[in-house]
């Protein structure tokens, strides 16, 4: 699957009502979106949540479809829903995260896709596993399904970010380093949790030349019946896509900003990491001093101390970073770490 300009989907977390999704698509008309999304099938985390109108949701979809001249596309988990969608002409047929860590499912689908020119679209797993999603990727490959793209929608974690799932940016990049024609496309909602960074989310994949976007949309976000937090209007979505920068592909000096911004925002993604992972350090350190006051043990243990820094400067020349460099940075951080449990222990 090509794409020449990035590919806007937009549409609810899920089909409510035939009112909601024709009132939406109608809306979502007036927008740069070509294809309206939809969950029919919805598997929540737990019990007892909206789950989905099932079936019945397609016909909404279909009729969406005929009113408004905007591709559909929704979230299918086994073959029958495959079945479903395919007699009602869906257009896109997406493999969810939760599907995409079984390799029993994810087969099960592919063998009822088989040789299909239909476009399908696989999430990345729901925890960060690249293998997972590359042996997704090659079983729909194996099945000779032509039109492939794929989804980054974020991963799980244990820990409080401010993301509901945390990008990890460097997943999609080696993926796409494993497969450079396979067409990339975020799912800022899924990843933000709440709408006011999504437009953040959209403008990195954008400078990391995804190839499209994934947008929840819902004419009244407040009152959806899941994940209503995370959606924005169509009115949004159409302010979203005219103040986002998209570069063009085209002339040398033009080629060659595109390839240096891809490459800053792949730094800035890697630099917001180290800071992220200095600042747990420093907890960590925190920790450390409270249990050294406890104990009334001193701060500086030069054992220790000397053991980490040899520990570094060996895995520094194993990653092509000099002596001198990795001597100056983990002496800051030894420093920083130093007036952390300064600051427990004095309070």
């Amino acid at each position: 699957m090509e794409l020449a300009h990035p590919i806007v989907i937009a549409g609810p977390c899920s089909a409510e009502t035939e009112e909601q999704v024709l009132k939406t698509a109608r809306q979502l008309k007036e927008t740069d979106t070509t294809v309206m999304r939809a969950g029919i099938w919805k598997p929540r985390t737990r019990p007892g949540n909206f789950e989905g109108v099932g079936a019945l949701g397609l016909k909404w979809l279909q009729k969406a479809k005929q009113e408004t001249g905007l591709m559909t596309a929704t979230e299918v988990a086994n073959a029958n829903h495959v079945d479903l969608a395919l007699k009602h002409d869906v257009d896109i047929l997406w493999v969810g995260a939760r599907t995409t860590v079984s390799p029993f499912i994810v087969q099960e689908i592919a063998d009822a896709l088989k040789g299909t020119e239909k476009i399908v679209l696989i999430k990345n797993p729901v925890n960060p596993d690249l293998a997972l999603w590359l042996g997704a990727v090659e079983r729909f490959y194996e099945s000779d399904v032509k039109n492939l793209g794929v989804i980054h929608r974020g991963f799980s974690t244990y820990e409080k970010t401010r993301y509901r799932n945390n990008p990890e940016w460097q997943i999609p990049i080696d993926l796409q380093n494993k497969f450079p024609d396979l067409p990339l496309i975020l799912d800022p909602s899924h990843i933000a949790g709440r709408r006011d960074i999504i437009f953040d989310l959209c403008q990195t994949a954008l400078d990391l030349n995804y190839d499209g976007l994934m947008v929840e949309t819902h004419f009244d976000p407040d009152s959806a019946w899941s994940d209503a937090a995370q959606q924005i209007t169509p009115a949004t979505l159409k302010q979203m896509t005219i103040d986002l920068r998209i570069r063009k592909q085209e002339g040398d000096a033009v080629e060659f900003r595109n390839k240096l911004n891809t490459l800053r925002t792949k730094i800035d993604v890697l630099d917001h990491q180290l800071i992220e992972s200095l600042g747990k350090r420093m907890k960590i350190a925190d920790s450390i001093g409270t249990l050294k006051k406890k104990n009334n043990v001193a701060i500086l243990q030069t054992k220790r101390w000397n053991e980490v820094l040899g520990k570094m400067i060996l895995e520094g020349e194993e990653n092509q970073l000099s002596e001198e460099f990795i001597l100056k940075i983990f002496k800051a951080i030894h420093q920083e770490s130093i007036n952390h449990q300064k600051k427990v222990i004095n309070d």
